[in-house]
């Protein structure tokens, strides 16, 4: 049985799409001259500036728009207890990760990893499971508010689906979330998104073409 959050995710999502069919003048066309031989990002028609954040890094730094320039990012929404799509989608990230290690560090990708479980997810929990999968992956997360507006800004939503006996047991909870990674160009603007299912390679491929034209 789907419960009401569920059913809530499920309706933005359709909402969603239906935006994006009715909005194709604005999404799915090049982004200029990073589009070239780009497989797998869909690009927005022009870059979109991201309002102010503020999230908790699990080195115990900030995570401001500052810290997301000078690299393409990926951006993935996530939380440690994910049982199956979260883990799925890091390890396929950590072989992406691998393929453009050789990059300078100053312009290499990053991966960000974004917890919408604050109530489980410390930051130093966070890392410690971030870093498992890759050690170069970013983790942040903060309080819920905050974190709303951040995965709005990149057009993603998330939800928290309580399980049946969460009256009793205030962790029978799981997360519903976008799937989908943010793409952020060096400016920190969001550029597009890749859709899952996930190719590592292609992926690779990609980031290590866009991070050469734009290297300084």
């Amino acid at each position: 049985m789907f419960n009401r959050n569920s059913i809530i995710i499920l309706a933005v999502a359709v909402a969603a799409g239906l935006g994006l069919v009715a909005g194709n003048q604005l999404f799915n066309r090049p982004a200029g001259e990073h589009a070239g031989n780009i497989s797998s990002i869909t690009w927005y028609n022009s870059p979109r500036e991201l309002p102010d954040f503020n999230l908790a890094q699990s080195d115990g730094t900030r995570l401001i728009p500052g810290e997301l320039r000078g690299h393409w990012t990926l951006v993935f929404l996530g939380f440690t207890s994910c049982p199956d799509v979260c883990p799925t989608t890091l390890l396929e990230l950590a072989a992406a990760q691998q393929q453009w290690r050789t990059l300078p560090d100053s312009t290499r990708p990053r991966l960000l990893l974004v917890s919408v479980d604050p109530q489980r997810d410390t930051p130093a929990r966070l890392g410690e499971y971030a870093h498992a999968f890759h050690p170069d992956t970013l983790a942040a997360t903060g309080e819920l508010p905050a974190l709303e507006k951040f995965a709005t800004s990149l057009g993603m939503v998330f939800a928290r689906a309580e399980g049946e006996n969460f009256a009793n047991n205030p962790d029978d909870y799981s997360v519903d979330h976008s799937a989908s990674l943010a793409v952020l160009d060096p400016q920190g603007r969001l550029a597009g998104l890749i859709r899952p299912p996930f190719n590592a390679s292609a992926i690779a491929a990609d980031l290590t073409e866009l991070t050469r034209k734009t290297a300084p």
